[in-house]
């Protein structure tokens, strides 16, 4: 039985698109059970949008984390804070762009003034924004980070 490769490559391509797509879409009440797992696990938490260029140019080290700790208890998880409207013209599109395979969530809960302290009572509400924890242990950083803040913030952690 011969098969085409065309159909091969957008049986592939449908396949990289039914990843990215599956975005979970979480209000806020509903998202925040991810800031307080209490296990063996660090949670490495990122705030961003594609509208953000720090944001951007940020995520790959977190895509490196994410890869480099497969194995290890790790969890990265990218939180968008576009607008729902935008999952299928940005979102979607930035994470296929990037080839994005951390888990990713759109946080659609416009009423930022209401959660934000529950995130970290330091966060003003700027992006990029990101939480890393460990059970009762919190860093909590309000900038863009590399590769090796993420890295030592994941190691200081696990040394609790």
């Amino acid at each position: 039985m011969k098969i085409k490769i065309p159909l091969i490559i957008a049986f592939i391509i449908q396949l990289q698109s039914v990843h990215a797509s599956n975005i979970n879409v979480f209000n806020f009440s509903e998202f925040e059970a991810f800031l307080h797992r209490n296990n063996d696990t660090v949670y490495v938490i990122n705030f961003w949008a594609t509208w953000c260029v720090p944001c951007r140019k940020e995520l790959p080290e977190f895509e490196k984390i994410h890869n480099d700790y497969k194995g290890d208890k790790v969890k990265v998880i990218l939180v968008s804070l576009d607008f729902r409207s935008k999952m299928e013209t940005s979102v979607i599109p930035f994470i296929e762009k990037n080839n994005i395979k951390a888990e990713v969530f759109l946080l659609d809960d416009p009423d930022s003034n209401k959660w934000i302290d529950k995130v970290n009572p330091e966060w003003s509400g700027s992006l990029p924004a990101t939480v890393i924890y460990k059970n009762d242990h919190q860093l909590f950083f309000e900038r863009e980070l590399e590769y090796n803040d993420i890295k030592h913030a994941i190691d200081k952690l696990n040394n609790n």
